[in-house]
């Protein structure tokens, strides 16, 4: 679980390619990585930037600036017509990616020529509380459960659960703090006390060093894609057919705490949103809690 897929190795590979083989990217590479490091951009940000503008450059032997306006708008339209979701993300991250480093180089006249991304309005996933405790369970190993509990029971982002540390969980005061997230923002959030038996045995079981969920090497965690593998065969061994992602679980997490009768506010704080409008989408997605409500179709059968 620990290493990479093909794909994402040769994505990887993109960016030492375009090194080698497009005369001047590298410098090309070097200053966008200083612009985006002194923006205090995430490093994932910067990879992804970099990557689609080396298949770029790689795709025409030119660098991007060198590449005319009716070339790259053919190239996006490419990307855009392939509707898988991984397409799409291509597409993103092409886009933005040009933004960037054409501003990064004075090209502002270029800069208004890229499409405006439309942003697509969907509704979160969510399981159903039965659905939860399945995949919770489906797991054969005490860590795998214990970690894909915690992911739901605190409603943490994946990168927040990798990072986790075990000093991070104080059982003192029964809350876990989670150091440094979306927008460099620590918080705290409930620690259920359910969970921290769960976690008792796992680290008695396991005994984990520094990070919670340690990985193959020695202090470091477990990596993003190996969590992505647990769920991966715990939803498959359940036979689940919604889309399922580790986001899912933070997904279900807000809106079950919604229809348990939590305020949106509140949900607001633990899940560590800048607005409330980002939090406002599972008012949506939360079931009715309203005894006195009904689909008209029932009453069309009933016996008068």
């Amino acid at each position: 679980m620990e290493t990479q897929t093909k794909l994402q190795k040769k994505e990887n590979s993109y960016v030492e390619r375009a090194c080698r083989e497009i005369k001047g990217f590298r410098k090309l590479y070097e200053d966008i990585d200083e612009k985006m490091c002194i923006s205090d951009l995430s490093r994932s940000t910067t990879a992804n930037y970099c990557r689609r503008l080396a298949q770029l450059s790689l795709e025409f032997g030119r660098l991007p600036q060198d590449i005319s306006d009716k070339e790259i708008n053919k190239y996006l339209a490419n990307l855009a017509r392939q509707s898988k979701t991984p397409s799409l993300s291509t597409f993103k991250f092409t886009v933005y990616g040009l933004r960037f480093c054409f501003r990064l180089l004075g090209l502002k006249d270029r800069v208004v020529q890229l499409p405006v991304l439309k942003h697509k309005s969907k509704l979160p996933v969510v399981l159903n509380h039965a659905e939860c405790r399945a995949v919770f369970h489906a797991s054969e190993q005490l860590k795998h459960r214990v970690l894909l509990s915690l992911i739901y029971s605190a409603g943490l982002r994946v990168g927040e659960a990798n990072r986790l540390k075990i000093c991070d969980v104080d059982s003192g005061r029964m809350m876990i703090h989670v150091r440094q997230s979306k927008g460099k923002k620590d918080r705290y959030v409930p620690l259920s006390p359910l969970m921290l038996e769960g976690l008792r045995k796992y680290v008695i079981a396991c005994r984990p060093v520094d990070f919670l969920f340690n990985g193959c090497k020695p202090g470091s965690p477990l990596s993003i894609n190996g969590m992505q593998s647990v769920l991966h065969e715990a939803v498959k061994k359940c036979k689940l057919q919604k889309r399922i992602t580790l986001h899912t679980l933070r997904h279900s997490y807000a809106t079950h705490l919604l229809e348990f009768g939590m305020d949106i506010v509140t949900i607001k704080e633990l899940l560590g949103h800048e607005r409330i409008e980002t939090t406002m989408v599972y008012l949506h997605v939360a079931m009715p809690t309203r005894s006195n409500l009904f689909s008209p179709f029932d009453r069309l059968y009933l016996k008068s």
